[in-house]
């Protein structure tokens, strides 16, 4: 077991981890983080993305004390000061996009790491953007609507599936 130190959303943070310990493991177990989702351990449902110093990752496949040092953030850390929902979390409120809530971690962490890159972005793109994250419930039309009221944008002529 080695000390892993890292900041999780904005906290230093320190536990103990073997070198085969994930990302995902150590946050969920270690950590009592248990927003990240583990939905497949093979990195094809983007139910575990956070953001290590900014950019998203797939939890799953990525391990611990690789990140040590790094900045961490969950979507436990997507939450207004106050503990309010963020933008991004209001919008998947609003515009109905979850369902059973299962991918909808990774789908905020995912759709906030588009929009820092792409503040306006298009159905397609965002479509594009998501591919990596899997929805079995929804069918994707209101969480694309959900990610482009985050940003912004006027929803209301987007076609119903």
């Amino acid at each position: 077991m080695t000390k892993v130190a890292m900041t999780v959303n904005g906290k230093a943070v320190s536990g103990e981890a073997e070198g085969r310990t994930l990302l995902s493991t150590f946050l969920r177990e270690g950590l009592g983080l248990t927003g990240t989702h583990v939905g497949c351990d093979t990195s094809q449902c983007g139910a575990c993305v956070v953001h290590v110093d900014g950019q998203p990752v797939k939890s799953c496949t990525v391990f611990a004390q690789d990140v040590a040092g790094a900045n961490v953030k969950t979507i436990e850390g997507m939450a207004n000061a106050d503990g309010s929902l963020g933008v991004i979390q209001q919008a998947f409120q609003d515009h109905h996009g979850l369902q059973c809530g299962f991918c909808t971690p990774g789908m905020v962490m995912s759709s906030a790491a588009l929009l820092a890159e792409n503040p306006k972005p298009t159905e397609a793109e965002v479509r594009h953007y998501l591919d990596g994250n899997i929805c079995r419930c929804t069918g994707y039309h209101n969480i694309v609507k959900a990610v482009m009221a985050a940003s912004g944008q006027d929803v209301s002529a987007l076609a119903a599936e």
